[in-house]
């Protein structure tokens, strides 16, 4: 069988072929090459932060040495990777190929080659990958998880704004329930959304670099006199993450279990936003715009479909079920560690693909719908037993007898229309006060809303960025 060539069109993945633009952005972090970078990246970190310590007097680098060094690693390039692939091919190890590199590199420099037994120094591969995947998702979460899912919010929080005061009949149990207002229902998910949000931001990104068991065995052994918990720490944290003091020869994962289940978290509520959008729409409460060309169905001219809610609700789910099972498999290692977690962390990227492409879904219909204001009243205006609640409700605080009793009588399993409404009102509260009856008669479906204005007004207050 003739072997494709690499194309868009012959990825195994949708990620990479279908929906590679929408998952671009993420390759620069977990693609082979940003992998290899990353390592790259913390070798000469780690090499810098050497140089930079008096107890070690044989690693000595001027500027012209730390700028033509740091270089290497600025001009890092798919050249410069494949390089290092072709050197895997020999060794069958990863990471050392990316040691064996800089070596050849470092060869390259006369002021550098007096080092090269300096790179990798006292480090485990470990070492070396768990920084390097830390920094992809410190650096990802920044720069695209984040800000993808900060549009939503924002998105959301726009709807329930602008639809703030648009009455809707709620459904609870699928039925005809308590009035509330569109855009304080949209406001509900924009109110969720960025506490899991604020939760994905507070996880604290974790490394280590602390040797074979997590010991400092080697370090010590070339270097006893040297603090080097305190050594470790401050390389770590200056990358930018936290240090796990405590460790085997792999850094735990708990972080990548923590900030992976926040985002499922977001995912989950984004997934219940796309059901309701879908199931909105279906009501007519939300129309769609068409888009020039644009098909909904190969047999039935009329369909405009809301494809972009479904392609999100199908690509969350399936982001939360990897997030979902790296969660729970990579916090787990045999003694002092084993190679499963190695394969697994190389599939990071796709629950977090997935993620971002339903953003984008996400984000593609909401742009695409507009409130159908008519359509709402009308579905509203229908229903007058919704009013059984705030009437018996007033009826209970001037003593009425069995106001619940006779609501249900009246309303229960009924379409009510406002004569009937009124009709009773005036018969069963002619006991209350005048006033209260007068009031509770110029109550309608329509302004029976609590504060649901309000609270879709104020939800620009709790979803704040600054």
């Amino acid at each position: 069988m003739m072997a494709l060539p690499h194309d868009p069109l012959t990825c195994v993945s949708p990620i990479d072929g279908r929906y590679g633009s929408k998952t671009a952005a993420l390759r620069e972090f977990f693609s082979e090459f940003g992998l290899i970078k990353y390592r790259v990246r913390v070798e000469l970190a780690w090499l810098h932060f050497l140089a930079a310590q008096d107890g070690i007097a044989e690693v000595t680098l001027d500027d012209d040495s730390i700028v033509a060094m740091l270089a290497i690693g600025e001009r890092f390039d798919l050249e410069a990777a494949r390089a290092i692939k072709t050197i895997e091919a020999t060794t069958r190890h990863d990471v050392k190929a990316v040691e064996y590199y800089l070596k050849q590199e470092f060869g390259k420099h006369d002021k550098l080659k007096h080092v090269t037994e300096f790179l990798h120094f006292a480090a485990t591969s470990e070492d070396i990958n768990n920084l390097s995947w830390a920094l992809a998702l410190k650096e990802s979460r920044e720069q695209v998880i984040l800000p993808a899912m900060r549009e939503v919010i924002e998105a959301i929080s726009a709807l329930a704004v602008e639809h703030a005061e648009v009455a809707m009949m709620a459904r609870t149990h699928g039925q005809p329930a308590t009035p509330s207002t569109m855009g304080k229902e949209m406001a509900n998910f924009a109110y969720r959304l960025k506490q899991q949000y604020d939760r994905v931001a507070a996880v604290e990104i974790k490394g280590k670099k602390n040797g074979a068991v997590g010991n400092y065995s080697a370090h010590i052994a070339a270097y006893p006199d040297l603090d080097w918990n305190s050594l470790g720490q401050s390389f770590v944290t200056g990358l930018g993450l936290v240090h796990n003091p405590y460790t085997t020869q792999i850094e735990p994962h708990d972080f990548v279990a923590e900030l992976f289940d926040a985002v499922a978290r977001f995912n989950t509520i984004l997934l219940d936003l796309d059901r309701d959008m879908w199931s909105y729409i279906s009501l007519g409460f939300f129309k769609q715009k068409r888009l020039a060309g644009e098909v909904g169905s190969s047999t039935m001219p009329h369909k405009v479909n809301p494809i972009d809610f479904e392609n999100s609700e199908g690509n969350l789910g399936l982001a939360n079920a990897v997030l979902a099972f790296m969660g729970s498999k990579l916090p787990v290692s045999r003694f002092q560690r084993d190679l499963t977690d190695s394969t697994v962390l190389r599939n990071m990227g796709v629950g977090l693909a997935h993620s971002v492409i339903a953003y984008t879904s996400t984000m593609n219909g909401l742009k695409k719908v507009h409130v159908d204001a008519t359509a709402i009243l009308a579905d509203l205006n229908s229903h007058w037993e919704l009013l059984a609640e705030p009437i018996q409700t007033v009826m209970r605080r001037y003593g009425v007898e069995n106001p619940y009793e006779k609501l249900k009588e009246h309303t229960q399993g009924r379409q009510v229309t406002q004569e009937a409404m009124a009709a009773f009102i005036k018969d069963a509260c002619k006991d209350i006060p005048a006033d209260e009856v007068e009031r509770l008669l110029t109550m309608t479906p329509s302004n029976y809303l609590g504060n649901a204005v309000k609270q879709a007004q104020d939800i620009v207050e709790h979803v704040n960025f600054d």
